[in-house]
């Protein structure tokens, strides 16, 4: 979490987001990292620190986004902006398939976003797949 923000929008931000990654859904309480709170639009692109603008990440997801806010969506050849927690409905741009393990994309926003942050990687889908087994997953 950001040093420079207030322990009063820190606890804003979790809280809104139900202890869970805003972008892949992983929980909090079953993560081996720690969580983060994240510029949707970075700092250095001109996002603020203001509670629009941030969300909470996994580390894995934190990672994967870094400073980008778009990504090449490989079915309409286009550059397409990252899901945006703040502004996008989840369930308009992902849903989960069958097993409920692997997360796919409704849209370019959520094709461009699952690749970019690397959403389905093998760490998240094999924890996904225990949660699922005790019926922990998805968290809502």
């Amino acid at each position: 979490m950001s040093k420079y923000l207030s322990i009063v929008i820190k606890r804003k931000v979790v809280a809104r987001a139900k202890n869970c990654c805003e972008y892949c859904l992983s929980q909090q309480i079953y993560s081996p990292d720690s969580f983060s709170i994240e510029h949707i639009i970075p700092v250095s692109k001109g996002g603020s620190d203001l509670l629009p603008n941030l969300a909470y990440a996994c580390q894995g997801c934190n990672n994967f986004k870094y400073n980008h806010t778009h990504s090449f969506d490989l079915v309409t050849g286009k550059w397409i902006r990252l899901y945006h927690p703040r502004k996008d409905n989840w369930t308009e741009h992902f849903k989960w398939g069958n097993d409920k393990t692997l997360l796919i994309g409704l849209s370019p926003i959520g094709r461009a976003t699952i690749d970019k942050l690397k959403r389905n990687r093998l760490g998240v889908v094999n924890l996904r797949k225990v949660l699922t087994a005790i019926e922990e997953h998805p968290p809502y």
